[in-house]
């Protein structure tokens, strides 16, 4: 994997802002969670793609709902994009569902867990 160029760090970090903007205030659709966020976007170097990692507070049904709406509001999406931000390609935009923020979390509360039962089985 190479690392990316300070262009399409640039670029990146722009679609990050304005697909955050757009899901904040844009979208309409009752399947996407309120409180959906991007986490990371990846924008391929030809500005055809991109990648965005969601994260979504709720269970896995309103995750599920949340990636559908998103992907049935794509259009609308790239069409406020293009409005927003100044590139040559508007990318096509692919949702893709990041649990890194609830696998962290688990992993934490396990942990806890743990250490409680070493602190019990000292005392």
């Amino acid at each position: 994997m190479r690392k990316n160029s300070i262009k399409n760090t640039r670029v990146n970090t722009e679609v990050l802002k304005e697909l955050s903007k757009i899901l904040r205030d844009g979208i309409k659709d009752p399947r996407v969670a309120p409180f959906t966020s991007v986490v990371a976007v990846e924008v391929a170097p030809d500005l055809k793609t991109c990648k965005a990692y969601i994260s979504v507070l709720g269970d896995k049904k309103a995750q599920e709902d949340t990636v559908k709406g998103l992907q049935s509001a794509e259009g609308y999406i790239r069409r406020e994009l293009a409005r927003t931000v100044n590139m040559r390609n508007t990318p096509e935009i692919k949702f893709i569902l990041d649990q890194s923020i609830e696998y962290g979390v688990n992993m934490s509360r396990m942990i806890d867990e743990v250490t409680k039962d070493l602190k019990d089985g000292e005392e």
